[in-house]
């Protein structure tokens, strides 16, 4: 048969014409969809202080976030599983995740068959747990996504979610109230005894580290660190001049509170990612950053004198450091337990602090959990993610699509430099964080799909906005007039029935 050309606009991009019957029952308007489910997940971790569980449940895994995400999870193979509701199209995103899946559960089977304590076992399950939650949450986001204006909902909402985080923080650190204890959430109860480092702690000169609601300071330093690329993101591409003043005050908000944290772990990946961005930037865009952060600093300087200077012995004395000399110790004993177990580990989640020692380093901590296996599929997850999120750079045709891209890669290298100064993946707020913004790299490398079938792999209600954000048609020109979208050539087996 010859090959026939069809020229189709934008919005033409919905599933139940790629072939009939596909999402069908679903041409109605839905207010719940993956990206406000994924947005309540985040709020739930943001908002509501890590120490607060669901009675009965143990600390972590009873977060509401986590049972939230656990239900998402289930939902998304619920979808795949079914044949009208599977999601089409290729998403590598998938197979490396499904490999990390597959490492994490041959190194589980691995630590059975070693025979576990009762602390290991319940060690082992959490981690799994949390690892079906991490993934899930990101394929859930690749894939769940309708258009690219859901996706921009869900980055302003992690936002403004960490705008309200870092306020606290700076809240506490200014006036030295323990404000979060004043918040109560009726039907949780604290498990403040069980978390590590949950008020606060001095670190000299009458400064204190502070950790909002998160579990630990250097946690809430991470999470703050990872918000930062795309807040600047949204302070440059949002919708309307007001949205885009707000994402500014919130970047500033967020950009201040990763200093106060007095920790290296979020100075250190801002900076990174800082340098990052600034590889993409034009100068002016350099130029007026590095006025910003300069002026930050000096802000700070003259509001809460000793900060900077503490923040500058922080990396000066790190020959002198304890933490540090706690953390190369570490080193020696790691390679002796890699020594025993070195393909598979002991088992994800086994390394109980209370019963061998505590590891500030995820890595090493993969190494010995779940071996050179799952520390490759780990690393291999990161890998993709920046993979996808490069190959959407390339592809996509505007700026604003370009800066996502570029915030999501700092993401992940941010994430991938700090994995290497605590123990990340045991701290959930880190973990959904992660877990949302990795799985937004498959969703902008199905977005800028050449291939129809493959960027519409969600459901698009009629009558909603097209993946530029308005209705019917392509982007619009500088005075707010809409242009017609560019034709999409298709041929072949991308062709679909009139």
């Amino acid at each position: 048969m010859a090959t026939q050309t069809h020229q189709l606009q934008a919005f033409d991009l919905e599933p139940s014409v790629v072939e009939r019957q596909v999402y069908s029952s679903r041409r109605r308007r839905h207010l719940i969809d993956a990206s406000a489910l994924l947005g309540i997940v985040l709020g739930l971790a943001i908002l509501i202080q890590a120490d607060l569980v669901v009675p009965q449940m143990p600390a972590g895994l009873g977060r509401p976030a986590m049972i939230l995400g656990l239900g998402v999870t289930l939902a998304w193979v619920a979808a795949k599983l079914h044949p009208r509701l599977a999601v089409r199209g290729p998403q590598p995103l998938r197979w490396a995740a499904g490999a990390y899946l597959a490492a994490m559960g041959l190194a589980y089977a691995a630590g059975q068959l070693r025979g576990l304590t009762a602390l290991e076992a319940g060690g082992a399950d959490r981690a799994m747990i949390g690892t079906a939650v991490l993934l899930g949450l990101a394929v859930a986001c690749a894939d769940g996504l309708p258009n690219r204006s859901r996706l921009d909902d869900l980055i302003r909402m992690l936002v403004w979610l960490c705008t309200v985080m870092g306020l606290i923080g700076i809240v506490q650190f200014s006036t030295g109230l323990y404000v979060i204890d004043a918040i109560q959430f009726p039907g949780l109860v604290s498990h403040k005894d069980l978390e590590t480092g949950i008020s606060f702690r001095d670190r000299g000169d009458g400064l204190f580290q502070v950790a909002s609601t998160a579990r630990h300071y250097i946690e809430f330093s991470a999470v703050m660190a990872m918000a930062l690329p795309v807040a600047i993101y949204a302070a440059r591409y949002n919708r309307t001049r007001l949205s885009r003043q707000m994402a500014f005050l919130g970047a500033i908000i967020i950009g201040v509170a990763i200093p106060l944290t007095l920790s290296r772990t979020g100075i250190l990946a801002a900076a990174v990612g800082l340098v990052i961005m600034g590889m993409f930037w034009s100068w002016r865009m350099r130029f007026n950053m590095f006025v910003l952060v300069g002026t930050v600093l000096a802000g700070i300087m003259v509001i809460r004198p000793g900060v900077l200077g503490t923040i500058r012995s922080l990396f000066s004395n790190l020959d002198t450091d304890p933490s540090i000399e706690g953390r190369t110790d570490d080193y020696a004993s790691a390679g002796a337990f890699f020594a025993e177990r070195p393909w598979l580990g002991r088992g994800p989640g086994t390394f109980i602090p209370t019963i061998y020692r505590w590891l500030d380093n995820e890595w090493l901590l993969h190494v010995i959990t779940t071996g050179i296996i799952g520390t490759a599929a780990l690393a291999a997850l990161h890998v993709t993610a920046i993979s996808l999120a490069g190959i959407a750079y390339r592809r996509a045709s505007r700026d604003q699509d370009r800066n996502l891209c570029v915030s999501l890669i700092t993401v992940q290298v941010m994430a991938m430099l700090m994995a290497g100064t605590y123990d990340a993946m045991s701290f959930t707020t880190h973990l959904i964080v992660l877990a949302v913004l990795t799985g937004a790299t498959g969703a902008m490398w199905r977005f800028t799909h050449p291939a129809r079938q493959v960027r519409s792999a969600a459901p698009l209600p009629l009558g909603a906005s097209n993946g530029d954000g308005h209705p019917g048609g392509g982007a619009r020109g500088p005075l707010g007039r809409a242009r017609p979208a560019a034709p999409v050539s298709l041929s072949g087996q991308d062709r679909a029935d009139p």
